[in-house]
């Protein structure tokens, strides 16, 4: 299993953010995590990287509890892009996609061929070599979002942590990082966990989704075991109806406006 979690807990000072956290992951898989507002899902996103020290249970990394790692040798392994990732705007994307070879580089060695040819490699997958000497200034917000992605691939690992990577992107550009996730998935075997709001995304792009509420795991599962079970109208607090597009195609919830009040 290239990442795994079990019974990982999270404080902030006296609240319980997560709560017994379980997860278990398969090579190129696509998992979703959605929930309300203040679920637990980047805080879950951030522990699983090692960005925040659990409170209870362990993160791992093919095996090793990633407690025990240097945020260098996570980095090799595991690629972390957050919502809002800053740079310089004057900065071209080629040397923002260079910057995720550091794990490998370090502070004294020069790049290698070795180096080089996993540039090529981000920009080439998140198409962007056209583009690789535009500043991040220059782009628009899906071309600067696969910018940070083809950073992350630069690092060469084999396990991407996104934190709502479409938000605050239009509808063209958020199909666009999407369909970008699904070819790293299927083609290149990039393992995938993504926090994300929107639920009919999250059920046509994903292999298996978690759904978080108060810190607490809610169901793991697939998608279409989502739609039957009756907990995103309970969860969300919404009225809506799941409905079938195709039968080989995964249901789409359509909601209505009207929220729920009172609901549990």
């Amino acid at each position: 299993m290239p990442l795994t979690c079990s019974q990982l807990s999270v404080r902030y000072g006296p609240r319980l953010a997560l709560d017994g956290f379980e997860l278990s992951l398969q090579k190129g898989e696509i998992r979703a995590l959605i929930g309300p507002n203040g679920s637990g899902k980047s805080t879950a996103l951030q522990a699983l990287a090692g960005l925040i020290a659990p409170a209870g249970g362990q993160a791992a990394i093919e095996g090793v509890a990633v407690a025990s790692m240097s945020r260098r040798a996570i980095a090799r392994k595991l690629a972390f892009l957050p919502q809002q990732p800053a740079a310089p705007d004057e900065m071209t994307i080629a040397q923002l996609v260079r910057q995720g070879r550091f794990p490998h580089v370090g502070l004294f060695r020069s790049y290698a061929r070795r180096d080089e040819e996993a540039i090529e490699w981000a920009l080439e997958s998140t198409g962007l070599t056209s583009l690789a000497d535009r500043t991040l200034q220059e782009l628009s917000g899906g071309e600067r979002q696969r910018a940070w992605i083809s950073a992350a691939l630069a690092q060469e690992a084999g396990i991407l942590l996104l934190d709502e990577p479409t938000s605050f992107l239009d509808i063209g550009y958020q199909v666009e990082v999407l369909d970008l996730v699904h070819r790293l998935s299927r083609e290149k075997g990039v393992t995938i966990v993504m926090a994300i709001h929107d639920i009919n995304q999250a059920i046509a792009v994903s292999d298996r989704i978690s759904l978080l509420e108060k810190g607490e795991l809610r169901f793991d599962g697939e998608p279409r075991a989502l739609a039957e079970s009756g907990l995103i109208e309970k969860t969300f607090r919404v009225k809506g109806r799941f409905v079938e597009v195709a039968p080989d195609k995964p249901p789409h919830f359509d909601v209505e406006l009207a929220r729920i009040t009172g609901a549990a």
